[in-house]
């Protein structure tokens, strides 16, 4: 390792200040191997894209990519043995623009199998582990998920930028425990085409950076009506926030319950008392219905996975099992030996929630819950122009803590972030602080296409603390 590392010093000497960012990026990707970062490493393809860059008069930098989203000529798995060999012929929209801006490609991001998880542990190549502390085979900080290898890939500097996808708070729950910043934008404002579906009206594109500057920067690079997405639109120009002074701040009073931890409230209470300090007006909400956000996501994921789900049935594309006796052996050992628990318990409640005669108690019921949460959010900003809440619990678990549980329940976690994904707004995580060396993050919220407003105030927040 030594002599490597020498003789890419020396190499470096003949580089470009450019060319030197993407090589130093693939150095540190190879020495944090054992994080399980990539499932796909694309290193030549770096070089190959930073090169075009600069002959464009463009600034290459490195980018990472969650293995959700397709990218031409190379694996895009969803972390599933189901899609180990497919190689998809298009690129998604996001991806071919970040690469048209200069993003240059080191990896595929690992993450929880077809984005079902809060760990980024349930992956068919193995897990994700945290950069935060010593690490070893049996036991390591959880990096939060499902887009863990994203956050961890900027949490260590390998990429300037990565790219994740959030349903329910998988952009902004690793942001959290990784001590960086998630940006969850409104729905639609990123294209969603070429992203592999979990829950289509909820999937959103979203950004990890280490800064919020960084992430609007990225999300303007991005933006933009895609004629293969029916459901983006444009984003419109707003007024950039220089201070909080006079601004509206929501503190829904909801979000201070039995899952937040003391450490958690302890910031989140911290943060709000520096935002009054600097002239914000701090106003108490009540959302009350939010504590029906975790049932109701259950219960549309679950149906929406059933149906995407579907497509998978190993005959165009796919892990297909040896048993074939009959094709309806082949499905179902194929879906078996391929998918795992998690996922495959998603794919049978969804498809009991939406049996002629449950259909009206769950699904329907869940939908009219989405209703009346999407309302009270869009009600609660006609009094304040930002909310804040804790992004989760409180720091990042260790995997022995979990280990027994990964695959049995729902994390309460998800309760501060769905409501941002069923009401379509946009969020941000910011980390605001640490306890014993792992990093606490707050959750920004505002109304649709505010999505300046949150980063703004994002800004003006890490740079006040």
């Amino acid at each position: 390792m030594e002599r490597v590392c020498i003789l890419s010093s020396f190499r470096f000497r003949f580089l470009s200040d450019e060319m030197q960012r993407v090589e130093s990026a693939i150095e540190k990707a190879v020495k944090l191997r054992s994080h399980g970062i990539f499932i796909s490493e694309t290193f030549e393809l770096a070089r190959q894209q930073a090169k075009r860059a600069i002959e464009n008069g463009i600034t290459p930098f490195p980018v990472v990519i969650k293995d959700c989203f397709l990218t031409k000529g190379i694996p895009t798995t969803c972390a599933s043995q189901m899609l180990e060999k497919y190689v998809p012929p298009v690129d998604a929209t996001v991806v071919e623009r970040i690469v048209a801006k200069g993003g240059c490609i080191v990896g595929k991001a690992n993450l929880d199998e077809f984005c079902m998880g809060t760990s980024s542990a349930l992956g068919h190549f193995g897990p994700v582990k945290s950069a935060l502390s010593k690490i070893s085979e049996d036991d390591w900080i959880i990096p939060g998920g499902s887009s863990g290898g994203s956050a961890v890939a900027v949490q260590t500097g390998i990429a300037d930028v990565a790219l994740g996808s959030d349903t329910g708070g998988s952009t902004r729950n690793p942001a959290a425990f990784n001590g960086i910043f998630g940006f969850k934008p409104t729905h639609g404002v990123l294209s969603r085409y070429g992203l592999i579906p979990l829950v289509n009206s909820l999937d959103t594109p979203s950004i990890f950076a280490r800064s919020a500057e960084e992430c609007w920067q990225f999300l303007e690079a991005l933006k933009g009506v895609d004629s293969f997405d029916s459901t983006s639109i444009d984003l419109p120009d707003k007024r950039a926030i220089d201070s909080v002074k006079g601004l509206r701040i929501g503190v829904p009073l909801e979000y201070h319950n039995e899952c937040l931890s003391e450490i958690g409230w302890r910031y989140w209470n911290r943060v709000v008392g520096t935002l009054k300090k600097d002239g914000a007006e701090i106003k108490q909400l009540s959302l009350p219905t939010t504590k029906y956000s975790l049932a109701c996501y259950s219960v549309i994921a679950a149906a929406d996975v059933a149906s995407n789900m579907a497509r998978y049935d190993s005959v165009a594309y796919g892990h297909r099992s040896s048993n074939d006796s009959s094709t309806n052996e082949m499905y179902a050992s194929s879906r078996s030996e391929s998918l795992n628990t998690v996922v495959r318990r998603r794919i049978f409640a969804g498809n009991y929630f939406l049996m002629r005669k449950y259909r009206k108690l769950y699904y329907e019921r869940a939908l009219k819950i989405r209703r009346i949460i999407n309302d009270e959010l869009l009600s609660a900003f006609e009094q304040v122009d930002v909310i804040i809440t804790p992004t989760a619990s409180g720091t990042a678990p260790k995997y022995s803590e979990l280990r027994d549980t990964l695959f049995s329940k729902e994390d309460d976690d998800d309760y501060f972030t769905q409501a941002a994904n069923l009401a379509g707004v946009p969020s941000i995580s910011v980390p605001v602080g640490n306890n014993d060396g792992l990093p606490i993050g707050i959750q920004l919220m505002a109304n649709r296409l505010n999505d300046r407003t949150v980063c703004d105030v994002a800004r003006i927040l890490s740079n006040r603390l």
